[in-house]
């Protein structure tokens, strides 16, 4: 009797000894999803196409201007660029996959250009399609990093 116990623990420690590596390999692809974001972020222009002018000239920013992101049709997250016409949209990647968001959403600027410039249009707004630019690794945190591709006037 005593010699079957002592098998059912030497069996039961050897069982455990197993478990946690397999338990951590499962875990692995929902920890780095809960340590990840996706983050869309740029700079808008006070121009008719919202874009840097040519050559680098001095092209001034569109601040406090309102950014959504659209994705079918609904606004989904929205941020407002700053004194420096910079904004930043941060996105939970267990909500979101990036393939759906470069391939079926775009950011709009809703803020009407004239409020930066008043030779501007006050009627239509910026649009933009996404693109991925890479990962930063900041720690244990993975940051999908996405930028516009260059926005352009839609009329309204």
């Amino acid at each position: 009797m005593a010699l079957k116990t002592l098998m059912l623990v030497c069996l039961l420690v050897a069982a455990m000894a197993l478990i946690p590596p397999i338990a951590e390999a499962q875990l692995g692809g929902l920890i780095s999803g809960l340590l990840g974001l996706i983050r869309i972020q740029g700079t808008v222009f006070c121009t008719v196409d919202g874009n840097i002018g040519v050559n680098g000239t001095a092209t001034p920013v569109f601040p406090y201007a309102l950014v959504q992101l659209q994705c079918g049709g609904n606004v989904v997250s929205s941020s407002t660029t700053n004194g420096s016409g910079i904004f930043s949209i941060l996105l939970d990647p267990l909500q979101f996959l990036v393939p759906s968001l470069i391939n079926n959403c775009n950011l709009a600027v809703k803020t009407p250009l004239s409020n930066c410039n008043t030779s501007l249009p006050s009627i239509g707004g910026l649009s933009s399609t996404l693109q991925v630019i890479g990962s930063t690794v900041a720690g244990l945190l993975n940051i999908t990093n996405i930028i516009p591709t260059g926005f352009g006037f839609l009329r309204a």
